[in-house]
């Protein structure tokens, strides 16, 4: 053998190799040509298609909506010519006229008639729930009574939605009787469009949404309409953009889907319908035909790769190692997760651990809090204790029965304040009874007086002569007072003249000021989470307020505090005041 044969041998694999590849290319290019070109042919003329179908539909559907309008516009002129319509609302008999307007309503095929007098109630209806309902407000009654010829009105119902109503008053010669109304039933087609594969809506004048086949979309403009998407996640907008490749020219996006928008002008107090239309005929189209083509490329290819395949037996003896080396890989990885799962069984029995002592915690922070709250009768049993004895003494019987009175309802007052510690947990179930705030002040800041004597404090009340009634608990509203007194107490208890000034006004609402010249809040957010205070510890374990927050908004009213302008604390309880007419209903 000559040393240029030997030389030939080695460079005619690499030439059959090279064709090949160029074989491989050449049919992926041509495979490439022909089917972009077959699409863009077949797209366009695809598209062209559904727009004019769109633009059919689109002149169908505005259409029909003119002709239900106009159909329906001409009937309130009609009826407010009905010799027994006029003659009911002159006499006030209405009991023919309900079914007079359901004969009506079966030949006009409207959606509803109702009748109103001079003043908007509603005397005959052909949906009967309506009779008896007041309209006075509406705009398509007050406009009517205005005008002489038949309005049209968009009425919003928050239970119904979008009306439409034409309405039309009724005169007899020199008076006023009523109002003829006739609610058109737009919502049908609505109905009719939900069932179809394209969105549609229909724009008044200001470019709100009157109707929709979307029901969201109702009531917005079309920008906040099409901006009520949900967000497009990596996933989608890659399917998204495998997809579009089949269409031209989207003029939108509605749910990651691409559409074709479509807008025409209705002939009626400057409406615009527009239609949104998906591609989805034109990619099924565009598709059937790719995937032939695509199918005769892949047999094409399915012959080359055949040929191809071969050459791949000598790589598997290589896959097999790799696959052993996967195999102990993935040994080791099961040996890890079970190590993991080992972790996280002991992390959740921390985790239990951790919240039996949050548990015991709490539980100890709840018997300081019980310590906490009966201190104050406590120490006014044994001021009242320690008067009537002297009372005794001095054989005044009558003022030692008034301190042993007391007494006996402070006893009363701590087991009320024990069951208010346990509604911090669980809302009571009492029942709530008028209760005079002035007497609960009054009450509140008697119990309180010893403290206040004892740290001679100046307490000003400004309180109204006569009653301020709200609906309550009279106990859970002292409790509230002499924790807001007793906050007071503490807050000044660094100032050289302590001051306190209580406020109660009667206006819209009930509202009771506790006012004082300490220190002021620092922190305002936490000031009535449970167990948050300022406090230097075994003083208190903050569960004042958080109470009295919660009292306060079991009767419905609210709890607010700030800092004054001139220094100091200020705490506002709010209550809904009750006045006779609630109370008779009540």
């Amino acid at each position: 053998m000559t040393p240029s044969s030997l030389q030939e041998m080695p460079q005619r694999p690499v030439i059959a190799n090279w064709r090949t590849r160029l074989a491989l290319l050449f049919l992926f290019l041509v495979a490439g040509v022909t089917i972009w070109t077959t699409n863009w042919f077949l797209t366009a003329r695809f598209t062209d298609n559904t727009r004019n179908q769109a633009e059919l539909r689109m002149a169908l559907y505005s259409g029909n909506l003119i002709s239900e309008l106009r159909r329906s516009a001409i009937v309130p002129q009609l009826l407010a010519k009905d010799p027994e319509l006029i003659n009911a609302l002159e006499t006030g008999d209405f009991s023919q006229s309900t079914a007079r307007l359901i004969s009506f309503v079966e030949e006009i095929g409207a959606s509803s008639l109702f009748l109103l007098d001079e003043t908007g109630r509603t005397v005959a209806a052909t949906n009967r729930t309506r009779l008896g309902v007041q309209y006075r407000n509406q705009e398509f009654f007050v406009n009517a009574l205005r005008s002489n010829v038949t309005l049209f009105t968009v009425a919003e119902d928050i239970e119904v939605g979008t009306r439409f109503i034409y309405s039309r008053r009724l005169d007899s010669p020199g008076h006023l009787l009523g109002v003829i109304a006739v609610e058109v039933d737009l919502q049908k087609f609505e109905r009719t469009w939900a069932g179809i594969s394209e969105a549609v809506f229909v724009k008044d004048s200001q470019g709100k949404i009157i109707l929709s086949s979307e029901p969201r979309w109702r009531g917005l403009n079309e920008e906040e309409a099409l901006a009520r998407q949900p967000a497009q996640g990596a996933i989608d907008r890659a399917i998204q953009a495998t997809a579009d490749w089949t269409q031209q020219n989207s003029d939108i996006y509605i749910q990651g889907e691409a559409m074709m928008r479509k807008d025409t002008r209705i002939p009626f107090r400057g409406w615009h319908m527009t239609s949104f239309t998906t591609y989805d005929d034109v990619r099924q189209k565009v598709n059937a035909v790719l995937a032939l083509e695509i199918m005769v490329f892949a047999i094409l290819l399915a012959l080359a790769f055949y040929l191809l395949s071969r050459k791949n037996a000598s790589r598997m003896a290589t896959f097999q190692k790799e696959s052993v080396e996967l195999r102990a890989l993935n040994r080791r990885l099961q040996r890890e997760i079970s190590e993991r799962e080992r972790m996280q069984q002991s992390l959740a029995v921390a985790e239990q651990s951790l919240a039996q002592s949050s548990k015991l915690a709490a539980l100890g922070e709840m018997s300081a809090a019980v310590s906490h709250e009966l201190n104050q009768p406590l120490a006014a049993m044994k001021t009242y204790l320690a008067g009537a004895k002297l009372l005794l003494g001095r054989n005044r019987h009558e003022e030692a029965e008034a301190s042993f009175q007391r007494i006996d309802d402070l006893i009363g007052r701590m087991g009320s304040i024990t069951k208010q510690l346990k509604s911090f947990a669980r809302k009571g179930g009492e029942e709530f009874q008028p209760v005079d705030l002035v007497e609960a002040v009054a009450s509140a800041t008697s119990m309180m007086e010893p403290q206040l004597r004892q740290r001679e404090i100046h307490i000003q009340r400004i309180l109204p002569q006569h009653s301020v009634r709200v609906m309550g608990d009279r106990v859970r509203l002292e409790q509230v007072i002499i924790n807001l007194l007793r906050n007071a107490l503490d807050a000044t208890k660094s100032v050289n003249e302590p001051e306190i000034e209580i406020l109660l006004a009667a206006g819209e609402t009930a509202t009771l000021t506790v006012r004082d010249n300490g220190t002021g809040i620092e922190n305002l957010d936490d000031l009535f989470e449970p167990f948050f205070t300022t406090k230097q510890p075994g003083e208190g374990v903050g569960l004042g307020l958080a109470i009295s927050s919660g009292i306060v908004n079991d009767l419905g009213g609210r709890l607010t505090a700030r800092n004054g302008q001139e220094g100091g604390a200020v705490f506002e309880v709010q209550l809904p005041i009750l006045t006779e007419d609630i109370e008779a209903a009540e």
